[in-house]
């Protein structure tokens, strides 16, 4: 089963907010002994879907940017085994040993919770937030809505999902202006696209209902 090194720059591109990346501090640190995390990717899946492992590298020789190390995991899959060297490049680094002092920032856009319709998940687009008091913890109280959900689509919670708040910045960051306004509050894509508070929302007909 063949396979490659995911560059983890690429992947953070395609998620910002849910592919945490290393922070320049930390990568600076590295030194020969260390160990740091890859991605091991299979150039196809394999029939139950399986494309690959992250696994842990104990770094030997450090060239600038380039590294070689030693595969310190044994692969369930792969045509590795423990202890194979692995030549790699810093954008391929997914995670280090060390403590990053940028992480509080990933823990907010992980742990935060949002309530969001598959229809958002569906068409990746969401025109229509709400915040409630939150419920149970980790709960922001944010709901998450396209805007083109019908009422009987609404009715039913089997098409609701709890997911991190990273999930819907991926789609659309510019909530992070309102996003931490304390409830209660409601906000709406304009036909310009951008979002506006919903000063007259009927709150006693939404929490009543």
């Amino acid at each position: 089963m063949s396979w490659y090194l995911d560059n983890v720059y690429e992947l953070n591109k395609e998620s910002p907010y849910t592919f945490y990346l290393p922070s320049t501090e930390v990568l600076d640190q590295l030194e020969v002994g260390d160990s740091v995390k890859l991605i091991f990717t299979t150039e196809e899946a394999d029939h139950d879907g399986f494309r690959g492992e992250r696994m842990w590298v104990e770094i030997t020789h450090i060239n600038g940017t380039e590294f070689v190390g030693k595969l310190e995991n044994e692969p369930h899959r792969l045509q590795l085994k423990r202890g194979d060297e692995i030549p790699f490049k810093i954008e391929n680094i997914c995670d280090t040993e060390y403590e990053d002092p940028q992480s509080s920032d990933w823990d907010f856009y992980f742990d935060t919770l949002v309530t969001v319709s598959d229809d958002v998940l569906d068409k990746r687009e969401f025109n229509f937030l709400l915040r409630d008091e939150p419920h149970g913890e980790g709960d922001s109280g944010w709901s998450v809505l396209s805007g083109y959900e019908e009422d009987e689509f609404l009715g039913d919670a089997e098409n609701f999902q709890v997911v991190s708040i990273g999930v819907i910045l991926n789609i659309d960051d510019s909530v992070l202006e309102f996003i931490q306004e304390p409830p209660l509050c409601a906000y709406e894509r304009d036909d310009e696209g951008e979002f506006y508070r919903i000063e007259d929302y009927d709150w006693e007909s939404y929490l009543n209902g």
